[in-house]
């Protein structure tokens, strides 16, 4: 298996990661275009004058931030082990393929319980990852 295939699922996470940053400063300029808020009300983060739909996509991007994390350690870790084989490969697809989707809900029609079990899905399939690269070492 050829080492690299795990980078292009971290590569394709960052892109979209970066994709969904373009959205919090659009939503922002547009707020306060439309008269909504000021720019004084984004000068300590989002006061509460901000808009639920202008705080969305800064709120998801945040999100995109937090577990992620683990998986671009992993897939980091498998990289410079040695150890991508082409299950990591396809777990790690389908991690950022559900948190792609998790985005998608989020920030379009918000179903909470359609969230949710994107958003679990893709953290079980980040733990069975972790599993894999865990039980070899303990053995």
């Amino acid at each position: 298996m050829n080492q690299d295939a795990i980078l292009l699922p971290v590569v394709t996470l960052v892109g979209w990661t970066l994709t969904v940053l373009l959205l919090v400063p659009y939503k922002r300029f547009k707020a306060v275009f439309s008269g909504q808020v000021t720019l004084k009300d984004f000068k300590f983060g989002e006061s509460a004058r901000v808009p639920p739909e202008v705080c969305l996509s800064n709120r998801h991007f945040r999100n995109l931030l937090e577990v992620p994390v683990l998986f671009y350690v992993l897939c980091i870790t498998l990289y410079v082990a040695q150890r991508v084989d082409a299950w990591a490969v396809y777990l790690a697809w389908g991690y950022v393929g559900l948190r792609i989707l998790h985005s998608l809900v989020h920030l379009t029609y918000n179903r909470v319980s359609h969230r949710l079990a994107v958003y679990a899905a893709s953290n079980l399939m980040l733990l069975v990852i972790w599993v894999r690269v865990l039980v070899p070492m303990t053995q």
